[in-house]
């Protein structure tokens, strides 16, 4: 069977979302393009190395072309996207790889999610070579969401991915771990649990 790839180039809608109660979220990249939609499953942490390295390529690109590219400094407000994810959610996979890549022709932001896959090898050697011979397989590859967005869809991306991380538990204001709303076993009061 051949490599499926997801690709959106200018997609309707391109966001970071959640389902789930703080603590317990599953965190979405979700793409729409008219009736199709396609949503894939990753780590808060990943969610969040995706907007902060997109934020760092994007300010690269405004720098080196000296402001003239066409990338705004700031989410352009009249393309902010507050609406939850489109449902039915359907799991299309879950990622295990991302890249980011600015188009310079095009004046486009790439933005890959590979699905996760698992490689048996011996040797750290043999599964680093594993690793590059699959992500290189256009034909066999895991699945894959590709998607090209303007400068101001991935700002907009960006702090829309940002803001739903840190909308998650509050800190812990001695130890700065997440609070439960169960409570929480602070290891600064010695194990005591403090309530939320």
């Amino acid at each position: 069977m051949s490599r499926q790839v997801f690709l959106y180039d200018q997609p309707d809608r391109f966001v970071a979302g959640t389902v789930g109660l703080p603590g317990r979220r599953t965190f979405f990249l979700q793409a729409i393009a008219g009736s199709r939609v396609t949503s894939v499953v990753l780590e808060k942490t990943q969610v969040a190395a995706l907007a902060e390295r997109m934020e760092e390529l994007l300010d690269e690109v405004v720098r080196r072309s000296g402001g003239s590219a066409p990338v705004p400094a700031v989410a352009p407000a009249e393309i902010t996207d507050t609406a939850p994810l489109d449902t039915p959610i359907e799991e299309e996979f879950r990622v295990g790889t991302m890249a980011l890549a600015w188009d310079g022709e095009e004046q486009r932001m790439i933005v890959e999610a590979q699905a996760l896959v698992e490689l048996d090898a011996d040797t750290d050697e043999d599964l680093a070579e594993a690793e590059e011979r699959l992500l290189q397989d256009e034909e066999n590859g895991p699945p894959m969401l590709r998607v090209r967005l303007t400068g101001a869809q991935a700002r907009a991306f960006a702090k829309r991915a940002l803001d739903i991380v840190n909308a998650g538990r509050p800190p812990c204001p001695l130890c700065s771990l997440p609070l439960d709303p169960e409570g929480h076993v602070c290891p600064r009061q010695n194990g005591y649990r403090r309530g939320a």
